[in-house]
């Protein structure tokens, strides 16, 4: 049975992804988790080289907060900024293959053990509500009025779940729990500003992982997104995003379906760039 192994945020840096393919063996499988793209030096050449590995059989790709942005991008529905790295992928040959490619990705996946996602599941939601909810946004953007959907997507509010909403409000509170949220209170009320360590949320905000009876608490999660957390591994959760696009490393972490096996799951690591810019 072929190695299954979870590897954290791209953000563009095609040379640290063909290293760590490289390092990997070779009928290994791999789930990226999400921020494919952006902020890196070849948003363009990894986007290339990961769509490749899907299509191949080797990979699959989770939709991270980035990746949704070069979306919104492409949409029209919002400008480029400052630290973007995506305008070649706009202006590639192949720029609308990748898109749709793109618009095809899971945004959580599960074999019924583990869940890999971008950057967390809200404590009221079980394994498979965490799943179906994540399918409806994947239906949507799926679908021909897609860009509806992207000039609806962001915003902060409504900020907590309920089973009750509807139309782009649920669908961004879906969007937001899976590709944003780091910090939420006991009950789910999210906050988006924070971005620093576990103990740096503001008061009565705590770490989406930490809060009690959470209900995918039995549930192995492997999450990306998070960059100053490095790597961490505590009571079946697992967090990837070693910052590689500030001079981090990229982190591979073989997939174990329990926290005592994750303890002792194979990890791989490759250099990451060296930004001018790097926290």
């Amino acid at each position: 049975m072929s190695k299954i192994y979870a590897v954290g945020d791209i953000q563009g840096c095609a040379r640290s992804l063909k290293a760590l393919v490289k390092k990997l063996p070779k009928n290994s499988k791999m789930i990226f988790l999400g921020d494919l793209v952006n902020r890196g030096p070849d948003s363009l050449g990894a986007l290339r080289q990961l769509k490749v590995l899907q299509e191949s059989g080797r990979a699959e790709c989770i939709l991270g907060n980035h990746d949704l942005h070069l979306l919104a991008i492409d949409a029209g529905i919002r400008n480029t900024r400052g630290l973007d790295t995506v305008e070649p992928i706009l202006k590639a040959p192949d720029r609308k293959e990748l898109i749709n490619w793109i618009r095809k990705r899971p945004l959580a996946l599960s074999n019924g053990k583990v869940l890999t996602v971008h950057a967390g599941a809200l404590p009221q939601w079980d394994l498979q509500q965490t799943i179906e909810c994540a399918q409806e946004v994947e239906k949507v953007l799926r679908s021909k009025s897609y860009k509806d959907f992207l000039g609806n997507m962001y915003g902060n509010t409504p900020n907590k779940w309920s089973n009750s909403l509807k139309g782009y409000d649920r669908l961004r509170v879906i969007t937001n729990a899976l590709t944003r949220m780091r910090f939420c209170k006991p009950s789910g009320k999210m906050e988006f500003e924070s971005k620093e360590g576990l103990e740096d949320g503001p008061k009565g905000y705590i770490p989406w992982f930490k809060v009690p009876k959470r209900k995918t608490q039995d549930t192995v999660i492997y999450f990306g997104h998070w960059s100053t957390l490095g790597l961490l591994r505590e009571n079946n959760v697992v967090g990837l995003d070693t910052g590689c696009v500030w001079g981090g490393k990229l982190t591979a972490m073989e997939i174990s379906n329990s926290n005592k096996d994750m303890k002792r799951s194979e990890i791989i690591q490759v250099d990451g760039y060296d930004h001018p810019l790097r926290m």
